[in-house]
């Protein structure tokens, strides 16, 4: 529900085709969202939306279930997030403090045993402030999410029981619950 309510109402986004709590592969659950045109190039906007959608599930857990019981289900959603916020600061030229510029274009890998060294054509000091910068970025499409969902809190709920009772939510329901309206009843069959 976090990441479906995140991906709804934050800028730059897809749309929102479906959410559901129906288990796939490794992923707990999936929100899905549907580009509306072919796309070669991600705007900073569309980066930092799918980022904010990303983190919506582990936000919602932190905000309903408290800090102390959020759960490793948001593995994959880290992951994910953090290989993007990397590619913004270090490749995509999107840092303003790093600029338009690609950061550690040679870095290779070498394989020592069973051990993985990496040599870096940057210094020390740039590769801090790449990590800050990754550390900013992620930090911000955090905080943004934490904001979205608690400006839409009863939402947030609401969403979360309509998937416990029916498992798989249309943009369709969730723009029916946004009204304040009620589901139509689940056919029995």
């Amino acid at each position: 529900a976090g990441h479906a309510l995140c991906a709804m109402k934050v800028a730059g986004n897809d749309p929102l085709h479906k959410v559901t709590i129906v288990p796939r592969g490794r992923a707990l659950g999936l929100a899905f969202t549907l580009p509306e045109d072919d796309r070669v190039s991600i705007t900073r906007q569309q980066l930092e939306a799918m980022l904010v959608m990303t983190y919506g599930g582990r936000t919602a857990e932190e905000l309903v279930f408290g800090y102390d019981r959020v759960t490793t289900g948001a593995s994959s959603d880290i992951q994910k997030a953090t290989s993007i916020a990397r590619r913004y600061v270090t490749q995509w030229g999107l840092s303003d403090a790093i600029g338009p510029i690609l950061v550690g274009d040679n870095e290779q890998e070498l394989f020592l045993g069973r051990e993985i060294q990496h040599r870096r054509e940057v210094s020390e000091q740039t590769a801090q402030l790449v990590d800050a910068e990754v550390k900013r970025v992620i930090t911000n499409a955090y905080e943004r999410a934490k904001d979205v969902l608690s400006e839409n809190l009863d939402l947030l709920h609401t969403m979360a029981q309509a998937l416990l009772e029916r498992e798989t939510l249309t943009a369709e329901d969730i723009k029916i619950m946004a009204r304040g309206e009620k589901l139509p009843p689940l056919p029995r069959g």
